[in-house]
This record gives C-alpha cells, structure tokens and sequence, in this order.
C-alpha cells in the first residue's frame, strides 16, 4: 500500500513525545537503538512471525539523520541519533527493500534495493516529507551476470546477477561514482564504475576484488563462537570510506547468524584496488554481551565530525534473520587505523553534542545494575520464568500467562542505587504478527521504589501511539531505587514477552579490583588464542581488550563472571603479533587496566 506522509505531519511526530521528560531531555542512547522495528512479513506462510531490522545506512542530510535498512517499511529520520520518526514513503517497492545502497550526496539521497534483476534507482530530496521520486527508470542488467552458474565452476569472468547488498560511493575529490556489491559465499566482492552523465548505469565490466580466507583470518570463520566448519562463510555488506586520500572498504562476515557477525577492512589508494587486507581486522567486533553482533552496517560522520559505525546484531529466535540495529563510535587513530569501539557496546552511551577527542568520551560510565538480580512476575507461562528478563540473553524471555492490563515485572536489585536508565526489551513469542499497523503499538509504565512500599513513576508510556520494541528511558534525574517494576499496559502481539529489563547507573562502592594472572597464549594454530585470568569475587563480569600494538587495544570481547576465566579467542590472523588486557566490571565501575601482554 502506497501511503503519502506530509511534511506538516512529519514534524509533528518528530516532535511530539509521549514522556517528554524522558524523551526532550535525552541525552543517551543504548543498543539495539531504540525504533519501531517491523514486523516481517516474509516467512507470512510458515507462520513465523517476528520483528526485526538489519543492514542499516544512516545517511546526513540537511543536518538531520536517515536511517534505511532491511524490510523497514519505509526509512527513519533523526535530529539527534536518539530519537527517531518512521516515514512512510510517497513510493516503495511492493515487496520493501532488502540490504540498500543509500548514499547523501549534496541536496539528494540515492537508493538502491538489492536486487537480482534491473531495478529503478530511487532518490530524496526532500526526505522529511517522505517523497520520494525516480533517479531513474531501471538500471541495464548488470555487465556479465550469469544466471545458476554451478559454484564449482565460477570464473572471473563472471557475476551472479545483481546487484545484490549494494553500496554507492561518490568520491568527493574526483567526482566518480562507484558501486560495490555482493552477498556470497563463493563469488567475492566487485566494483564498477557508475555514469553520472547517464544517471548512474555501469560504465564498463565488473572488477573482482577480494573474498574470504578463513585459513588465514580466525575471524571469517563461520558459527557460533567461530565454530562450524560445515558452512563456507559469506561476505557481503560493502561501504566504502575515505579517509586522508585512502579508501577503507569495509565488508561483513562471516554469516549474520551468530554472534561473531563483524565487519571486516581493506585498504587502498585507488577505489578500484587494489586493496591490502588491513592487519588489525576484524574492525567491528561484539561477540559477547547481550547485544552480539556487529557486521554489514555503515561508517559515517555525524553534524560535528564525529564517526559512527552501524551494524547487525543478532537474535535468531523465531528465524536465522530476526536481528536489530546496533551503533557504535568509531574512528582512525593517528597512523591511519580505523576502529570501532564496542566496548561497553550495550550499555548507554553519550548522544554527540560536540566533536569529541576520542570514543571513550561517549561512554556514560553507567553500568549495568540488573544482571543476573531477583525478577518476580505477576504471572508466567511455563518454562518462561521472571528470572530470564535479568540475563543478558535476548534468547530467553518471560511470558505472561495472558497479554493484559496490569501484568507486572518486578526486578529487585538487592540494594539501592542510583538508577539512570532503564531499557525494555521484548521478545516474539508466537506473536502471530506479520506486518506492523496501527493497532501494533506499546504501552505501560516503570516505576522505582527503594522500600518496595513507594513507588514512583519514572517512565509512562501509556499514550504511546508507536512500537517500542527495544524502549530505552534516560530518567529525567538519578533515582536512589533498589526496585524497578514494569506494568503492563498493550502490546501489538498475542503474548507479552520480555527478553530483558536492563537497569543502569551506579552504585556507591569502590570499584572492583583489577583481574591478576592473566596469561595468552596462541595455539598452534595461529588463528586461535587460550586466554586465561584469575577470577574476582562479586563482579559481573571482564572485558577482555586486545589488538595488534600494546597502544591499541581497540577490540573487546566481553564475559560476564558466570561465564568462567577462560576464553578461547578465535578472531586472529595467521602471521600477525597482538598483545591482550583485561579489566573486571560490576554495579560500582571498572576495574584499572591489567598490564598489557603479548600473545606468545
């Protein structure tokens, strides 16, 4: 259904908020990033119903942000990177969009569905309003695409049809345009030349680039944990960055079903290659947490000069493909090498305001309260206890008994502390949903209390007219709680499920003592590290922090204390010297950083 949102209602929605204590005076953000996620309507007749959203573009334009992804119905806009507006657009693809190519050049957006025939490149240039209009009618088909090649017998002379995950990139010193697509695991990434003179059709024949070398980078591998061998894994999700005269072509792998989804980077001086696989890969990295994931996504710069970073974390409960959106502040240092910093990658972070020095000056420092703390429930299904909404696993969740007014959530965090935020997080359990409409919107209330007795209402979304599926509330001052309670109010779905309820802010104690007896040591084979520490009683959890200098330990892994002091890493690359920290986390802070050591 074509449906037209005017500029006039636009702005009305971006600027209503239903707290507005909550919402004008936010500050900070936490993943996944708090949108209407849609309901998918692909898997309609096997009747797996679930929300989701995946390969984001966040694009700036007009110095507001849009944010485009998979199956999103539409696009999203932004004055702030926090808070966010759906618009439905004027025109869309009957069957939505899968993986785009978008890109802001001067006064237009251009976008491109993934595709395995022609298709019309669309463009924005008034993308408050949700117009949207032809770039151009239909792209010619793309140069030496072969249909149902065999695999085996794949050739450089050759291209599956396309071009499937996408991505535009406009060199600003130059003038030329490119296009870098492809989602495979056989065929490995390509370029062409685009002809802005004849709105954008190719402009000779597809240039091969690079695939994977999982023999080589531990981190391509694909699975769980970089554990199955049975799959070869994919490459897919292009954008390209330039940065100081180089160009920083970025892609995802190995498979955006576990929580090793990364993205990956090769460097070059021409946008055509050739291109040297970057030593310090992989460059977004988030296996651990509750939001695991970080592949096919974008790099960007917000209205101040600061880089961002999206990406795909992933869910997979009722599909392979059920994921959210993640973000994460990025940069390059000094010597040219670009990062991302998931570090604390789930917990609230600073919204930009201003340039800022480096990524650690986004980080709120406010730490997670509610792992693994008392839940109690107004009623639960069997085998869907209260205790799943403290875990950290978006896996797990609580189901009330019936979807109703007045079901409750009760998380006791066993003292008091000063409370910050608080983030709502559901899950699909049998929703029976597949399309988001009008009558698919949440409601309730949090409320705090330190006695268990007097309770006060810190976050009331009993008005709220849109889907929060993943609610994230800065409270409008600290709040000195030991209890925080959800009351229900109306979900979209047929069953009331939450994954987690996460509390942050910070308790009055001193800080946790830095972990002691760390050892790494690489394995024979070289791809895998044996990481090892002594435990430190009470803490939540460790950040293991490694890299490939002792001045940049710009990866992380984090464990939660349950999980053990022993971590096999699985993530390097044959050939290549890291060196490894680790610091200890609970309610109070974080740790000092241990010594840096070489992995040997």
């Amino acid at each position: 259904m074509i449906r037209a949102t005017t500029s006039l209602a636009a702005l009305l929605a971006l600027g209503a908020a239903t707290n507005a204590s909550a919402q004008t005076q936010r500050g900070t953000y936490a993943n996944p990033i708090d949108i209407d996620y849609r309901y998918n309507f692909e898997q309609h007749n096997e009747g797996i119903s679930y929300r989701s959203g995946a390969d984001p573009v966040i694009v700036v334009q007009g110095g507001e942000y849009y944010l485009f992804e998979t199956i999103g119905d539409g696009y999203w806009r932004s004055r702030d990177l926090g808070i966010w507006q759906h618009i439905t657009p004027s025109r869309w693809p009957l069957t939505d969009i899968v993986a785009p190519a978008v890109l802001s050049v001067r006064d237009t957006i251009y976008v491109l569905p993934s595709t395995t025939r022609p298709l019309p490149i669309m463009m924005l240039t008034e993308p408050a309003t949700g117009r949207v209009e032809f770039y151009n009618r239909l792209l010619p088909w793309l140069p030496m695409a072969r249909d149902h090649e065999p695999y085996p017998f794949t050739k450089s002379d050759s291209v599956q049809p396309g071009p499937w995950d996408p991505q535009f990139f406009h060199d600003p010193d130059t003038e030329r345009w490119f296009l870098y697509w492809n989602s495979s695991n056989v065929y490995p990434l390509h370029v062409i030349e685009l002809d802005k003179t004849k709105r954008l059709a190719y402009m000779g024949t597809p240039r091969w680039l690079f695939g994977l070398e999982p023999e080589k980078h531990g981190w391509e591998r694909f699975g769980q944990d970089h554990r199955d061998s049975t799959i070869r894994p994919f490459i897919e999700g292009a954008w390209m960055t330039k940065h100081r005269g180089r160009y920083y072509l970025q892609y995802g792998a190995p498979g955006t079903e576990y929580n090793v989804y990364s993205t990956g980077v090769y460097v070059g001086d021409n946008p055509l290659g050739p291109f040297t696989y970057a030593p310090y890969n992989p460059v977004a990295y988030k296996p651990g947490g509750f939001v695991q994931g970080a592949g096919h996504g974008n790099t960007f710069q917000d209205v101040y000069g600061n880089w961002w970073n999206t990406g795909t974390p992933w869910i997979g409960v009722n599909w392979n493909f059920e994921r959210r959106i993640g973000l994460h502040p990025a940069g390059f240092d000094g010597d040219g090498q670009m990062y991302v910093d998931t570090r604390f990658g789930d917990f609230p972070h600073w919204l930009p305001t201003r340039s800022y020095r480096k990524s650690d000056d986004l980080f709120t420092g406010w730490m997670l309260l509610s792992y693994h703390k008392t839940a109690t429930a107004s009623s639960a299904r069997d085998s869907f206890p209260a205790s799943n909404a403290t875990d950290e696993n978006p896996r797990t969740f609580w189901v009330a008994r019936q979807n109703r007014p007045g079901e409750s959530l009760t998380v006791d965090l066993g003292i008091g502390y000063d409370v910050k935020a608080i983030q709502v997080n559901y899950a699909d359990y049998k929703s029976g949903l597949y399309g988001t409409d009008s009558a698919v919107y949440t409601r309730f209330r949090l409320r705090t209390s330190f006695d268990g007795k007097q309770w006060t209402t810190v976050a009331d979304l009993s008005r709220e007219q849109r889907d929060r599926p993943n609610a994230y509330f800065e409270l409008a001052a600290p709040t000195y709680a030991r209890f925080v309670r959800y009351e229900h109010i109306h979900v979209g779905a047929a069953n009331l499920a939450i994954s987690d309820i996460r509390v942050f802010g910070y308790g009055r104690g001193p800080r946790p003592a830095t972990p002691l007896g760390l050892t790494a040591r690489r394995d024979r084979d070289e791809r895998n590290a044996i990481i090892t520490w002594r435990a430190v009683p009470g803490v939540v959890g460790y950040n293991v922090r490694w890299g490939i200098s002792p001045t940049k330990l710009y990866q992380t892994y984090q464990r939660f204390a349950d999980q053990g002091t022993t971590l096999e890493l699985r993530a390097l690359t044959v050939g290549q010297a890291y060196w490894v920290a680790i610091e200890s986390f609970d309610e109070n802070g974080i740790s000092t950083l241990s010594p840096v050591m070489p992995i040997r």
